[in-house]
């Protein structure tokens, strides 16, 4: 164990506050925020500080200090088009998760107050560097840097602390002690004394991905650690630096609060190695946190069996439009949905379900056409100047968004065409609009198609999940099929989000019926400055749990309480 120059009273002096507040957040679910979300709140040399810190990063050796360190791979590029050229450790498994399990004990023995506190200062280290990670986010990710700075930064953090918060509050639901007394009539009473402590289930693995590293790796890591397991993160292999720079400062706080720096370490992949899967089975892993697609996340969950696997995986985010009275509010509401992040967002919404025979709206009847076509007015007038599209846009992430991007003219009757967009400041990315294709959701079509057992991808590309910036203005014939619809596909395909226009109250309850049914997460008639794919932690959830979008929700008392179990001790009194 390293020598402490954080003690327990230093720590509880700077954070238990802020814990507290955290504790309340989730309870009441009233908006709060530890971390500021403007890049003038750090500080005014904090910008030029970042950047700098960021630069001198690459082309740098990653130093970790962390054992079984048997090479160095990296090779990330970033979706701005330099190369990053940061190598890191890789690491000798066989030493490694040995290393890791040794610190556990007095890591377990600490106490979920201390445990939450050390992930504070983990947490308030990070937001102090947070134009440093902004820069790591862009440039690992390709989102804008404003949302870099902000998903990557403030609001990860505030993802992380919510998580901290959670973990505690369940672990001191059970006291730690207790007398235990049994009176026997004329006989002594039968006395224990009983004790109750959160033990760790073992090694926690994160999985990280590509386009929000921070974000959604955040609360499984402190969920975890805050729970007394260690963490062994292994990072996208196009997102390392995010989740690297966590790592260090987290090996750093640990490491003065006086326990074993290897309760976090980083497992890097070389070029097609592939370890998450040979991670995942291991017997020492007893906690796996997956963002990712289907395949691999289906995967997760049937093989490592030894493992409490939380995954988020792909969705068929939908919504309904029945009816509006702020037509302009919900156009524009929604074309900053479909814009923001290139659409690269696990909440993005991706079909538009409009009634054939139009919408009834405070700007008169709409037919369906009209919908469509104004909405790609809308989204072309909220991209049309160059300097605000790029900084909506960021860069696609990957070849694969494009290549489905450019698959969009085969997908239907193009209501908006992506058109290309040039950075000037970084000419070898990649910024395209969003398309907008048209498709036919007569029922008689889709019911068929899903009795075909899978061969309704094929069929009709809306029903299942196109990843980028292609959303589907779907035909359908009423309202009440629109909802049969969102029903089949949240339950089939699973949706991260749900939204929905009405004027109806009537209308408005079925949708929610829909969505309770189905555990979907519903937005109702946004037309100003919230938006279907943005959410707020300690008050709103991400994800449910319930469908086949995601098997868990960020955050709730589900995600932390089985990552621990209470072992009881009971002695004769």
């Amino acid at each position: 164990m390293a020598a402490a120059q954080l003690s327990p009273q230093q720590l509880s002096d700077k954070h238990r506050p802020t814990l507290d507040r955290a504790l309340d957040a989730i309870s009441t679910r009233a908006y709060w925020s530890p971390h500021p979300e403007h890049p003038k709140g750090y500080g005014e040399t904090a910008p030029a500080d970042g950047l700098a810190a960021f630069q001198a990063l690459r082309g740098t050796r990653f130093e970790l200090d962390q054992p079984g360190t048997d090479g160095w791979t990296g090779g990330e590029i970033s979706p701005y088009g330099p190369a990053l050229e940061v190598e890191y450790p890789h690491a000798d498994l066989e030493v490694l998760l040995p290393a890791m399990r040794a610190g556990m004990g007095a890591w377990r023995e600490a106490g979920p107050e201390t445990r939450a506190l050390v992930c504070l200062e983990i947490l308030a280290r990070i937001s102090a560097r947070t134009h440093e990670f902004a820069h790591a986010v862009m440039h690992t990710s390709g989102q804008a840097f404003m949302m870099a700075f902000q998903a990557g930064g403030p609001h990860a953090q505030d993802r992380g602390l919510e998580a901290v918060a959670y973990a505690y509050q369940e672990q001191v639901r059970t006291p730690a002690d207790a007398d235990w007394s049994k009176p026997q009539g004329k006989r002594d009473p039968l006395e224990l004394r009983k004790t109750f402590t959160a033990a760790a289930r073992g090694i926690s693995l994160l999985v990280g991905c590509n386009t929000f590293p921070t974000w959604n790796g955040y609360p499984g890591l402190f969920a975890s650690l805050a729970t007394g397991n260690p963490m062994l993160v292994k990072p996208h292999p196009r997102a390392v630096l995010p989740l690297a720079l966590t790592v260090r400062v987290a090996r750093e706080v640990l490491a003065e609060a006086g326990f074993d720096p290897n309760l976090v370490a980083l497992a890097v992949e070389r070029p097609g190695e592939g370890i998450a899967k040979t991670l995942a089975v291991r017997p020492e892993i007893r906690i796996i946190d997956y963002t990712g697609s289907t395949a691999f996340g289906d995967w997760l969950e049937a093989h490592a069996r030894q493992a409490q696997v939380y995954t988020e995986k792909a969705g068929v985010n939908t919504v309904v439009i029945d009816s509006t009275d702020d037509y302009k509010g919900m156009l524009s509401n929604l074309a900053f949905s479909l814009s923001l992040y290139s659409g690269q967002m696990c909440t993005t919404p991706q079909n538009l379900l409009i009634p054939r025979d139009g919408i009834a709206t405070d700007a008169g009847e709409k037919s369906y056409d009209e919908v469509v076509a104004d909405l790609a007015a809308s989204v072309s007038g909220l991209l049309g100047d160059d300097a605000r599209a790029n900084a909506l846009l960021g860069a696609l992430v990957n070849p694969e968004v494009k290549a489905r991007l450019d698959a969009a003219d085969g997908l239907g009757d193009v209501a908006l065409a992506s058109r290309e967009i040039t950075n000037p400041d970084f000419p070898d990315a990649v910024v395209r609009t969003p398309a907008i294709v048209k498709a036919d959701g007569a029922r008689k079509a889709w019911e068929k198609a899903w009795e075909g057992a899978g061969a309704a991808d094929a069929e009709l590309p809306y029903l299942a999940e196109c990843f980028g910036p292609v959303s589907f203005a779907v035909a359908v014939d009423s309202t009440e099929d629109a909802l049969e619809l969102l029903r089949r596909t949240v339950r089939d395909k699973g949706a991260m989000t749900v939204g929905a226009y009405t004027t109806s109250s009537e209308t408005e309850r079925a949708i929610e019926d829909v969505c309770l049914e189905e555990s979907a997460q519903l937005s109702l008639n946004l037309t100003g400055g919230v938006y279907v794919n943005q959410t707020a932690a300690f008050s709103d959830f991400h994800g449910s749990g319930g469908n086949p979008a995601a098997n868990a929700a960020l955050c709730d008392a589900a995600f932390v309480a089985n990552r621990f179990r209470v072992v009881e001790v009971r002695r004769q009194a």
